[in-house]
């Protein structure tokens, strides 16, 4: 690797250079570098992305500006590097051969940092786990992307349709990127998704994706191909520091917090009220004024700190309660019991307040609106992407609704659905979401869970659906109300009830189901009013 349009002896901070780092097999990748003013070295900051080196040359100046060499590649078969692009097949090879050939350059302390969003999260984890000569010396990873199992599937093995086939119309087998792919392919077909089997999409879509059967073969779990866990299998096995980063409207918020708690090393945990992107994505219950952090110089900061030794063993962090303008520390994401919000048919609250059962108050219940019994038809499935609950006709969906709460209720944590459950198939998907509804009307979805559950038909089984990490503030007044289903279509692909794989299937078939009332909770995390507030930046340094 060569450094060129340097000025002085190392570079000024705004001037990016480029340059290419060999793979092991020889392959040539596209790499800037931006080194910061003064005779070095430096700590040496990495990203390996496959959303384009380039959109990163501002965050490359930010870092040379912390007194960082920064440095941006594109991974095999993207963009500027040359090869085949095989997502999550060779990160951890090219990653390892680069980090080793920027520890030989003279700008270099020796030391590395490893940061990633997304994908390139993966690509610097994997750094974490190399060979003592290239490992990274910390790692920031932000809503990671583990894996191509984790990414594909939920844990039970749900598969996550809308998004996956957005990434890859977007991203997969393609040197560039076309974001709005999906979305002009809807456009053109509106039921795209709907036709059948999954594993065709990339006809309908007109294009090749050779990889796109792979994507649905992966396993979580599985092990590399040199023998080594993937995923969070392998995060126990690190030591290095790591920052995990990560939003509670992040359809990867439970992988960041999980990580987070597997982590064999140092490890801190910021978890805000935003989407994908982070600060730039924020949710409607985040503060303008509290919770958008300047996470550049938040990372830096944490950078420093952990490659000198100075933050705290353990684990530790800050996590935003949505609806407030408060930070907590992160461990109230740690389990510490549940409060059970019980399921009673309307019939059960007759009398309890003189009425008809629909003007009680008791805390801790959801009452039973409709759909003890209905039909999941995956030919009109219940959908994702529309909080409306259809008031008449036959139910397709059990839903219920509590009384308004009397006060703010705070949860922080992790909730689940616990469901005494019927199906007439054998392998039955049970969809759970979580909606609050404001005192002026309106709708916003706080949770939602997918879990696959495969038992003898007709017979009653319990089926425990995780909602993943909440970290909100509900106001008084506020109601929840919970769907359960047996579809959350386009999001997750449609069971078709039939025992084929819901990728293959061409056939579907109704479902009759029931939930029982009296054998069914929802578990919320509610915390003591009034948490211990804390600065983000003390609690992710210290």
């Amino acid at each position: 690797m060569t450094s060129t349009a340097r000025a002085g002896a190392f570079g000024r901070a705004d001037t990016v250079t480029t340059t290419v780092v060999p793979a092991p097999d020889g392959t040539a990748l596209a790499t800037d570098h931006c080194l910061p003013e003064g005779e070095g070295p430096f700590p040496v900051v990495l990203l390996r992305t496959p959303y384009g080196r380039h959109h990163h040359r501002a965050e490359l100046r930010a870092w040379a500006r912390h007194g960082f060499a920064a440095v941006a590649q594109d991974v095999r078969g993207r963009h500027g590097s040359a090869g085949r692009w095989l997502p999550y097949r060779h990160e951890a090879d090219d990653g390892a051969a680069t980090a080793r050939r920027l520890r030989e350059q003279p700008w270099s302390d020796g030391t590395l940092v490893a940061v990633g969003s997304s994908y390139a999260a993966h690509c610097a984890l994997e750094l974490a786990l190399a060979a003592p000569e290239a490992r990274a010396d910390a790692v920031i990873a932000a809503v990671p992307a583990l894996g191509l199992a984790e990414t594909a599937r939920e844990p039970s093995g749900c598969e996550r349709l809308l998004a996956r086939a957005g990434w890859w119309a977007a991203h997969g087998d393609r040197r560039d990127s076309d974001e709005h792919a999906l979305d002009r392919a809807l456009d053109r077909d509106p039921d795209l998704l709907d036709h059948l089997p999954v594993l065709d999409l990339p006809r309908r879509l007109g294009r090749a994706m050779p990889s796109w059967p792979r994507v649905w073969r992966a396993r979580r779990g599985e092990a590399t191909e040199e023998g080594r866990p993937r995923g969070l299998a392998g995060a126990g096995a690190a030591r290095v520091p790591l920052l995990a980063v990560g939003g509670t409207h992040d359809p990867f918020a439970a992988d960041t917090v999980a990580l987070w708690r597997h982590w064999g090393g140092r490890t801190r945990l910021l978890l805000g009220p935003w989407g994908h992107r982070l600060t730039a994505a924020p949710g409607p219950d985040a503060s303008p004024a509290a919770h958008r952090l300047p996470l550049g110089r938040l990372y830096a900061r944490w950078a420093r700190a952990a490659t000198s030794g100075r933050t705290a063993p353990g684990r530790g962090g800050a996590v935003a309660l949505g609806g407030s303008d408060l930070w907590v520390a992160a461990d109230a994401l740690a389990p510490r019991g549940t409060v059970p919000y019980r399921f009673r048919d309307s019939r059960d609250l007759r009398g309890s307040d003189g009425g008809d059962g629909t003007g009680w108050t008791a805390e801790g219940v959801l009452r039973l609106v409709r759909g003890r019994e209905f039909t999941a038809d995956p030919r009109h499935p219940v959908r994702s992407d529309d909080l409306s609950v259809p008031a008449h006709g036959a139910p397709d969906r059990c839903l219920l609704v509590s009384a308004p709460l009397p006060r703010p209720l705070d949860l922080l944590g992790g909730a689940e659905a616990r469901l005494t459950v019927f199906a007439d198939a054998p392998d039955a998907d049970w969809a759970v979401r979580l909606v609050a509804l404001g005192p002026d009307g309106t709708a916003a979805p706080l949770a939602t869970g997918v879990e696959r559950v495969r038992a003898a038909p007709g017979r009653a089984v319990e089926a425990r659906v995780p909602l993943g990490p909440l970290a909100r503030r509900l106001p008084a007044g506020t109601r929840l109300r919970l769907e359960v289903a047996g579809h959350h279509f386009p999001a997750h692909a449609r069971n078709p009830h039939t025992g084929e794989d819901p990728v293959t299937a061409t056939v579907l078939r109704p479902s009759r189901r029931a939930v029982r009332p009296d054998g069914s909770a929802l578990l919320l995390p509610v915390t003591d009013p009034g948490p211990r507030p804390v600065d983000p930046f003390q609690e992710i340094c210290r």
